[in-house]
């Protein structure tokens, strides 16, 4: 059952080109784009973490004119080589490829929350992805792939915070903002033990993110706590039960393989869906009692996995049409 206050396939994928991008130089190096390749992969330089960042990106149908942009960004796994992620999990990317819109999902970031962590990390390395996502990507985009300034995040997970986190901390940057099965409290005890969790099963330290538990820098950076930075965006907030829904399927297509996958989906991914569940409906009070409103999608099954992400993505879109200017 869903509740909300407001509520295709098209295009086939296409072989991929390949840009390298610096936010001085421009393109570096490029094949040719033609109307045929509308799916690339890009790497744009980051001076802050001193490296080259995969970026995948599907342009919009229609670029005779400037376009909007939605940032699409993965969960803990960063949807590197050997991860599942938008483009290989789910049929978002045919969806939007119907929608006049640019998507540009990062490739990395791997149990980082997409933050600026106070120190280099010994497994996870130098983290400086919220400098890159709203300060070094977004110019890059806009000149180079005709981006008309109407920007939308969306993430899910570990993600789902951290939308919601750059969203405060760049006001005006984006217009929409979605967040799938996230948990937007990180610093009271049950919101830093989840964070700890997601940050350690990558071999990282939390501290490195924004030092000890207690630090002041977890509350700076609490989405919940700072909720009322939210006003006047198009919100969309989902997240299932954790009970088993129609994804949860032995041998489904969105189901992990084998006997333990599907055990693994059920169990973990039940228990997981149930703690952002609990997290979400807590942010919804939260901002009711702000008087921001938003658009929720909270239903009464689901795991934490990709065919809920899926349909997500499609509940969520006249939300995330509403900011970019584009039909619902």
């Amino acid at each position: 059952m869903r509740s909300t206050k407001s509520l295709v396939s098209a295009l086939s994928v296409v072989a991929a080109a390949t840009l390298l991008l610096t936010a001085a130089a421009g393109i570096a190096a490029a094949e040719p784009d033609t109307a045929e390749s509308r799916i690339q992969t890009l790497w744009v330089h980051s001076d802050a973490m001193g490296r080259d960042i995969e970026v995948e990106v599907r342009r919009a149908a229609d670029t005779s004119q400037p376009v909007p942009v939605l940032y699409l960004l993965g969960g803990a796994g960063g949807g590197g080589v050997g991860a599942v992620n938008w483009q290989t999990a789910t049929d978002a990317m045919d969806f939007l490829a119907g929608k006049n819109v640019t998507v540009v999902a990062p490739i990395g970031g791997d149990y980082t929350y997409y933050t600026d962590w106070r120190e280099p990390d010994p497994v996870l390395g130098v983290n400086k992805w919220r400098t890159f996502l709203i300060q070094e990507l977004p110019p890059v985009v806009d000149r180079e792939l005709n981006g008309n300034g109407r920007n939308a995040i969306a993430g899910l997970s570990m993600a789902g915070t951290s939308v919601l986190q750059l969203a405060i901390a760049a006001p005006g940057l984006y217009r929409s903002v979605a967040s799938y099965s996230g948990c937007a409290q990180i610093s009271d005890p049950l919101g830093h033990s989840f964070v700890s969790m997601v940050v350690t099963k990558g071999g990282g330290d939390p501290a490195n993110m924004y030092g000890p538990e207690g630090d002041p820098e977890w509350a700076a950076n609490d989405p919940f706590l700072h909720a009322d930075q939210l006003r006047g965006l198009n919100l969309f907030i989902s997240s299932g039960s954790g009970l088993p829904g129609r994804w949860d399927l032995p041998g489904g297509p969105h189901t992990l393989p084998g006997l333990d996958g599907w055990v693994d989906q059920l169990s973990l991914g039940g228990t997981i869906e149930a703690a952002t569940n609990y997290c979400s409906h807590h942010l919804a009070a939260r901002l009711e009692w702000l008087g921001i409103p938003a658009t929720y999608d909270f239903t009464l099954t689901g795991t934490h996995s990709w065919g809920y992400w899926q349909e997500a993505v499609k509940q969520s879109w006249p939300v995330l049409a509403a900011g970019l200017g584009l039909p619902a």
